[in-house]
């Protein structure tokens, strides 16, 4: 059961046992061909202004006087 750090080395081993030890590798790949859009590689100008934008947003909250 992977609900702790040891369960999820057994789960992990469980699965390289049973399908091969690049299975992980397999069902990672199998995700990487799904997509088809291109994602933000195909727009490199949009992708760094939205990094940029990103970038921009700070986490920590407002000091108040």
């Amino acid at each position: 059961m992977a609900g702790t750090k040891n369960g999820g080395k057994a789960a992990a081993n469980t699965n390289k046992t049973k399908y091969g030890p690049d299975f992980y590798a397999r069902i990672g790949a199998m995700g990487g061909k799904k997509g088809h859009t291109g994602g933000f590689f195909k727009n490199r100008e949009l992708a760094r202004l939205a990094g940029a934008r990103g970038g921009r947003i700070s986490r920590r909250t407002k000091k108040t006087v």
